[in-house]
């Protein structure tokens, strides 16, 4: 089964009622650069997905069926307490946008692929890692604006405990790495993409060929993790990338995690458009694919530029 934001439109109703928003009146910072308008419209663009993945996981599963799937008391209502700080969230960029003189990226079509409430949690801890990985990546951009920064980063930590608490829920670490992995914005807007149906407006950021992540899955419970030197296997088309590349060459992954920034690793094709490579030593946590001709010397930046031939795709290894 796969929901769709259509069928949420009562759910959006009755969970605003049901978690009412509260009312205050702190004042907002100011934008003062195009680049703070640009890493605004995409933390807008990420938590109106966002918000819609959790109005749907609280809308569409009942208190019984997330207690039957072995999820503590409490956890549907949380859900939805999660997406009120979601609305929230998007309510305060908008405004805070609205307020310098720029129209707010509106909501898309979106679609996703989870069936019940085990595989919605999976869903929801890839999609807020890629909320968490964009926030930290756009930070830096917004070291000119104390206040624009200090605004995103106060998201950036209730995002991360809203991960801790589903992966709780899982029966897995709530912090299973040290580290949390940064991604650009031209990484967290693909990741975004596997979702969006239809947007009335997209944002000015490439969209690059997509690379699939087939399997392994996740571990149940997502652990242990992933053992180092299991084969990751991946699918793409080749005639959508952006330059020719010799069908005999070399391609290889690069892994973008943790602190350690980007890990290359040789592929082995596994037919036309199939490639497998290892988990690298020391990989956890959520990690990012981008299939590459690159064998190394590049950071995420760089890869981000010129290096990715098709990506990313999100892979949990624990």
């Amino acid at each position: 089964m796969l929901f769709s934001n259509a069928a949420l439109a009562f759910g959006l109703v009755s969970l605003t009622f049901s978690h009412p928003l509260e009312k205050r009146q702190n004042a907002l910072p100011p934008v003062n650069s195009a680049t703070d308008v640009s890493v605004l419209q995409l933390a807008l663009y990420l938590e109106n997905l966002e918000l819609n993945l959790y109005t749907g996981g609280f809308v569409n599963f009942t208190d019984a069926e997330y207690t039957a799937a072995g999820f503590p008391p409490g956890f549907r209502d949380n859900v939805g307490v999660i997406a009120d700080h979601e609305k929230t969230h998007a309510q305060t960029i908008s405004t805070i946008l609205t307020n310098a003189g720029e129209t707010p990226v509106p909501p898309c079509s979106y679609k996703f692929n989870y069936t019940d409430p085990v595989s919605f949690v999976n869903l929801a801890n890839m999609i807020t890692s890629n909320g968490i990985g964009a926030y930290l990546g756009g930070g830096v951009l917004l070291t000119d604006d104390p206040e624009l920064l200090t605004a995103a980063s106060s998201i950036l930590t209730v995002e991360a405990r809203h991960d801790a608490y589903l992966r709780t829920g899982l029966g897995a670490s709530p912090f299973p790495t040290a580290f949390d992995t940064a991604v650009t914005s031209v990484f967290a807007y693909n990741i975004a993409q596997m979702f969006i149906v239809s947007c009335p407006q997209q944002l000015p950021i490439i969209i690059l060929p997509k690379l699939t992540f087939v399997s392994p899955p996740p571990p149940p419970n997502l652990q242990p993790p992933v053992p180092a030197g299991t084969p990751l296997q991946f699918t793409f088309d080749p005639s959508t990338f952006f330059v020719q590349v010799d069908p005999n060459a070399p391609l290889y992954i690069g892994l973008v995690n943790l602190v350690t920034n980007v890990t290359f690793v040789e592929t082995t094709s596994c037919g036309t458009g199939c490639v497998t490579a290892p988990v690298p030593e020391g990989a956890a946590g959520v990690a990012f694919a981008v299939l590459t001709t690159f064998s190394g010397g590049l950071n995420e930046n760089q890869l981000t530029e010129y290096g990715a031939l098709a990506g990313p795709a999100e892979v949990v290894i624990s």
